[in-house]
């Protein structure tokens, strides 16, 4: 009998745990959605890292577009961003709090670089609103996930 008691408070507190565990995670469905946002922008933000290492290595370009004969600050930005994309990835795909604060560094910067330095990348307002854009829909998401959290 104590046996069978026993293995009954077992269950209860395996189940409690897993139910803890469910409400500490917020199941909620805007935190679903912002998670598999954050996922999505985990793998594009891998697609941007690449494509800058790619640049820095010259797996793509030709040799007029060759990485040594770039300017010193079209260099950095490509660098910089070819480290923080990757990165960011990262901590977005685990939901982390860091890879949201990294990737919400790296759309700025990328914007910013667009529209007060368009000599390094060219200046394209599509880059600047389309970064815009990711950024007002991750507040969204984020804001709508905040509320549904129990106080």
């Amino acid at each position: 009998m104590t046996d069978g008691a026993s293995q009954e408070k077992v269950r209860e507190g395996v189940l409690s745990a897993i139910v803890a565990g469910a409400i500490e995670r917020g199941d909620g469905a805007w935190t679903r959605r912002l998670v598999i946002f954050l996922r999505i922008m985990a793998v594009v933000a891998v697609a941007k890292g690449l494509y800058h290492w790619a640049q820095v290595t010259g797996f793509i370009g030709t040799e007029d577009q060759a990485f040594e004969n770039q300017p010193m600050s079209w260099q950095t930005a490509t660098v910089y961003f070819a480290v923080i994309e990757l990165v960011a990835a990262v901590g977005l795909w685990l939901a982390t709090p860091w890879g949201a604060v990294v990737w919400l560094t790296s759309i700025v910067s990328m914007a910013v670089i667009e529209l007060m330095f368009p000599n390094i990348y060219g200046g394209s307002i599509f880059v600047i609103v389309i970064e815009g854009v990711l950024l007002v829909g991750y507040l969204a998401l984020a804001w709508k996930a905040a509320l549904e959290r129990p106080p």
